[in-house]
């Protein structure tokens, strides 16, 4: 199978990454995408809302959505999560294709082990707001001597940031045009991204 991996704190998820994994689903074409929300990604600050309730949320956003898959697998180990270590525990006999934001990509050298990273996957970069595609340096240096390259993902950058709706709920403000319905009742039930939220 040709299987799409969108990994993210997805904190919470938002209107901009179902549009990537649908774009790319029938883009490249993939089999399927799996949504991957990060136990506990080690190059970011603590997050607002706990691994359980991410996955719920994540759930809820994909639904019965054809093609799209929630994966649950750097939630259910312990410790900071590390995308190499992710990659080894997948089953080998698939094709797999890393969705990366531009943001993503301009910090990807900085990745642990991110040359293997780069060996097991198909690179799959798509346009963010602020961002250019570009490889960094060390990568394009990798990619040319492995004769690989980058798959460009035509995709109309959507300006959400999952910052922006955690500040949004924090004031009290409207979310409803960047997250999905259900989602949005979900975080309004458990109260989270409030001043003081789990």
């Amino acid at each position: 199978m040709r299987i799409g991996l969108l990994g993210g704190s997805f904190d919470p998820v938002h209107s901009a990454h179902l549009a990537l994994a649908q774009t790319a689903l029938v883009t490249l074409p993939l089999d399927e995408v799996q949504l991957m929300p990060a136990g506990q990604p080690w190059q970011r600050p603590p997050l607002g809302a706990s691994p359980a309730h991410r996955l719920a949320m994540i759930k809820l956003a994909v639904g019965k959505a054809k093609g799209l898959q929630v994966n649950p697998i750097e939630i259910d180990r312990t410790g900071p999560t590390y995308t190499f270590e992710t990659l080894a525990l997948l089953p080998q006999e698939h094709e797999y294709f890393w969705i990366l934001g531009a943001d993503q990509l301009e910090n990807f050298c900085t990745w642990r082990e991110w040359s293997t990273i780069a060996s097991k996957v198909q690179l799959v970069v798509a346009q963010r707001p602020g961002s250019k595609v570009a490889a960094p340096a060390a990568l394009a240096a990798w990619l040319t001597q492995h004769n690989r390259h980058l798959v460009h993902l035509p995709f109309d950058p959507l300006d959400v940031s999952a910052n922006e709706i955690r500040q949004r709920i924090a004031r009290g403000d409207s979310t409803c045009d960047l997250i999905p319905e259900a989602v949005g009742q979900y975080i309004t039930e458990h109260g989270l991204y409030r001043r003081h939220s789990a």
